[in-house]
C-alpha cells in the first residue's frame, strides 16, 4: 500500500479519502517513508517535519471520519519550497546568512490558505541561493539531483519541488519563478509547472525581483495544478498587487477541452533558438495532439526578439538588493556566482533599470496584440534536457549565465503571462521534454484546459524511481 499511495495525485487521495479507502495518516507515514528513501539519492529537502505532519494527518482523519474536510486539500501531504514563510518552519532561501533561529511565526499567502484548507506539510523544498539561477544548488544545502538520472541536474530554482513531485513524496508542491524557476525544473523531472498570471497568486513578503516573480504549482498532472490553484489563487491583504478572486472554480473548466481554440505553434522563437532534435521532436508531436484534439493549430512566432538585456538588468538589481544589506563578511559566503551578479546589479543606474522597464513594456504590448490572434502560444520549455549536475551552464555550451539556456522562459516573467509545462515525452537518454503552453494575462484557464487535455491523451507521466532504488 505505501507504494500505491506515494503514486496518486492528490485528487486521487481525496477520493479515497471520500470512499474510506485510506486516511490521511496511512498517505502521510507513506510520503514521509518515500521522502526519507529519496533524500540520499537526489536531495530535495533541506527539512523534513514527520512530526508535526503525522499530527495534522491524524487532526485530518478525524474530520474525514465525522465527514468534516477542512477544505480542499484536507489531509493531502505538501512540500513547500524554502523561499516561502512556513509558520514554525525556518526560511533559510539556500543561504548561510540567515540566521536559523528566530520566531519563524508567519506563513506566507499561500502557504496560509494550504493550512486553512488541511493541507499537511511534509518539508521545506531546495533552492539555489535567494532562487537566483535555473539549476538548484547552493552553499547551504549542496546540490539537488534529477530524479531520472542523478548526475543530471533537477533544474532550478524549484529543484527540490520538482524532485519530490516526480517521486512521489507529495503529489503537492509551492514553487516560485521569476524566470523560469517552476517550468525548467518541472520540464527536467517530467512533471506539470504552472507559473499563474502574476498576482493571481498573492506573495509575502514581496521579492526582490519585483513584479518578475510568481508562485506557482508543481504537481503530478494538470487537473492537481488546478486544485492546487483553486487554494491559493485568492487574494490576501499583504500584498498590494495580487488579483482579485477569480470569478469561478479552474478545476471546473477543464472539462471544457480545447475545440475551436486558436494556437500559435513556435518551435524555435523565429529561428532565434537552437533546439536539439529530440525536443523538437517530441513538442512537435504534443502539438499535432493539440491538433487531434479540436484545436486549430498555425505554426507561427511571437513579435518580439530575446529580451535577455533587459531581463538582466532587472535581474542582476534584483540580486543586488537581496543582499544590499549583508556585511562583507556575510559575503564571502554567498554563492560565487550570485556575488557576480550582485556586483553587475550594483553597477547599474536607475537609467539603466528604467530602459529595461521600457523595453519589458514593450515586449508586453507586442505580446498583448500577438493574443489578439491567438488564443494559446506553444514551444518548447527548455531547447535542451537535463545536463551535468553542480554547474550554472552545461559544460561547452559557451553559456555564461543560466539564461543562455532558457531563452523560452524569461520572456513570459517580464510580460507576467500565465505558462505551464507539460511532459511529452524523453530523450534518447531517458531524460524528460516539456511543452511550454502560455496563455494571454488572466487566461490561466486556457492553459490548464489545454495542459489538461494532454494529459488525457496519454504519454506524459514517466512513472520513474530514483537510480538505486
Amino acid at each position: 500500500m505505501t507504494t500505491e499511495l506515494t503514486e496518486l495525485t492528490a485528487v486521487e487521495l481525496l477520493d479515497g479519502y471520500r470512499r474510506r479507502e485510506f486516511s490521511p495518516v496511512e498517505a502521510t507515514r507513506a510520503t514521509l517513508e518515500r521522502a526519507e528513501e529519496i533524500q540520499p539519492v537526489v536531495n530535495a529537502f533541506v527539512r523534513l517535519d514527520a512530526e508535526g505532519a503525522l499530527a495534522r494527518a491524524a487532526e485530518s482523519a478525524e474530520r474525514w471520519r465525522r465527514g468534516e474536510p477542512a477544505g480542499l486539500v484536507d489531509g493531502v501531504p505538501v512540500t513547500v519550497k524554502d523561499i516561502l514563510l512556513q509558520r514554525g518552519a525556518p526560511t533559510l532561501r539556500g543561504s548561510k546568512t540567515i540566521a536559523e533561529q528566530g520566531s519563524w511565526d508567519e506563513d506566507a499567502p499561500s502557504v496560509a490558505r494550504l493550512r486553512e484548507h488541511g493541507a499537511v506539510f511534509i518539508g521545506k523544498t531546495t533552492t539555489p541561493e535567494f532562487g537566483w539561477k535555473g539549476v538548484t544548488d547552493s552553499p547551504l544545502s549542496g546540490i539537488t539531483r534529477n530524479p531520472h538520472d542523478p548526475s543530471r541536474t533537477a533544474g532550478g530554482s524549484s529543484g527540490g519541488s520538482a524532485a519530490a513531485v516526480a517521486l512521489g513524496a507529495g503529489p503537492l508542491s509551492l514553487g516560485t519563478d521569476g524566470g523560469g524557476s517552476v517550468r525548467i525544473p518541472a520540464s527536467f523531472c517530467g512533471i506539470f509547472g504552472l507559473k499563474p498570471t502574476y498576482g493571481r497568486v498573492p506573495l509575502y513578503p514581496a521579492s526582490a525581483f519585483g513584479t518578475l516573480s510568481h508562485v506557482g504549482p508543481m504537481t503530478r498532472d494538470a487537473a492537481d495544478a488546478a486544485l492546487l490553484l483553486d487554494v491559493i489563487g485568492v487574494p490576501d491583504a499583504r500584498d498590494w498587487s495580487c488579483l482579485d478572486r477569480p470569478s469561478g472554480s479552474f478545476t471546473e473548466v477543464l472539462a471544457h477541452g480545447i475545440k475551436g481554440l486558436r494556437i500559435a505553434y513556435s518551435p524555435s522563437l523565429g529561428g532565434q533558438v537552437a533546439v536539439r532534435p529530440a525536443v523538437a521532436a517530441a513538442v512537435r508531436r504534443g502539438v499535432e495532439r493539440l491538433a487531434a484534439l479540436g484545436a486549430y493549430v498555425e505554426e507561427t512566432d511571437p513579435d518580439f526578439t530575446d529580451p535577455v538585456d533587459a531581463f538582466h538588468t532587472l535581474w542582476f538589481s534584483g540580486a543586488a538588493r537581496v543582499t544590499q544589506k549583508l556585511a562583507p563578511q556575510q559575503r564571502e559566503l554567498l554563492d560565487p556566482g550570485l556575488r557576480e551578479i550582485c556586483a553587475t546589479g550594483a553597477g547599474l543606474s536607475a537609467l539603466d533599470y528604467l530602459a529595461a522597464v521600457d523595453a519589458r513594456m514593450e515586449l508586453g504590448r507586442r505580446t498583448g496584440r500577438f493574443y489578439e490572434r491567438y488564443d494559446l502560444l506553444v514551444t518548447p520549455t527548455l531547447p535542451i534536457t537535463a545536463f551535468e549536475a553542480g554547474v550554472e551552464v552545461p559544460k561547452g555550451s559557451g553559456h555564461r549565465r543560466w539564461t543562455g539556456w532558457t531563452p523560452f522562459t524569461y520572456p513570459f516573467n517580464m510580460t507576467q503571462q500565465p505558462a505551464a509545462t507539460v511532459p511529452v515525452g524523453n530523450d534518447g537518454d531517458g531524460l524528460p521534454i516539456g511543452l511550454q503552453i502560455v496563455g494571454a494575462r488572466h487566461r490561466d484557464d486556457l492553459v490548464l484546459r489545454a495542459a489538461h487535455a494532454l494529459y488525457g491523451t496519454g504519454d506524459t507521466s514517466p512513472g520513474l524511481r530514483p537510480a538505486g532504488s
